[in-house]
C-alpha cells in the first residue's frame, strides 16, 4: 500500500542545472566583503576555527577627526583572502565583525575546476556584495539581541 501511494504522488525532485529554486532570504552561500568597512582588526582571522582567512594591512596617517586635532594612524587593507577549500561556513567571522564588513550572500554557485581557484581575493569577495540582500526586519514578536559593551 505504501509503494502504490508513493507511486501516485508527483515527484518533488528539481532537475538542478535546468530548473533552479531561489534560496531562502537568509541563506548561507558565500561570504562577501565590504572593503571600505574593514579596519583590519583581525577579529575574523582570530575567531575562524579553520584559519581560512588571510589579512595583510599597513598603517597610514589619517587626517585628524576635528580641526586642531592630532593626525592618527589607521590600517589600510592590502590583502583579504578567504580560502573556500578550507572554510566550513560556520559564520563566526560574519557574527564577530564589529564594523559590518563581512556578510552572507545567498549565492551558492561558485565551483571551480581547480581547488587553488577557491582562494578568493578582495576583488572577488567585493563582487559578492552585489548579491547580498537588504536587511529584512525581524518577525513580529522577536527581539534583536543587543550585546552590552562594558565601558
Amino acid at each position: 500500500g505504501v509503494t502504490f501511494s508513493a507511486m501516485l504522488k508527483p515527484a518533488v525532485t528539481v532537475q538542478y542545472p535546468h530548473e533552479r529554486l531561489d534560496p531562502p532570504p537568509r541563506a548561507r552561500g558565500v561570504i562577501a566583503l565590504k572593503e571600505e568597512n574593514c579596519t583590519s582588526c583581525m577579529l575574523c582571522v582570530r575567531s575562524c576555527p579553520d584559519w581560512c582567512i588571510y589579512i595583510e594591512a599597513h598603517k597610514i596617517k589619517a587626517p585628524p577627526r576635528r580641526p586642531g586635532g592630532k593626525a592618527r594612524n589607521v590600517n589600510k587593507l592590502d590583502r583579504f583572502d578567504i580560502d573556500y577549500s578550507l572554510c566550513m561556513y560556520c559564520g563566526i567571522c560574519v557574527e564577530v565583525c564589529p564594523f559590518e564588513a563581512i556578510f552572507w550572500s545567498p549565492e551558492f554557485e561558485y565551483s571551480e575546476p581547480r581547488i587553488a581557484d577557491l582562494l578568493h581575493d578582495i576583488n572577488r569577495l567585493s563582487e559578492w556584495m552585489e548579491t547580498v540582500p537588504d536587511f529584512e526586519p525581524y518577525e513580529a514578536g522577536s527581539t534583536a539581541k543587543v550585546a552590552k559593551v562594558p565601558r
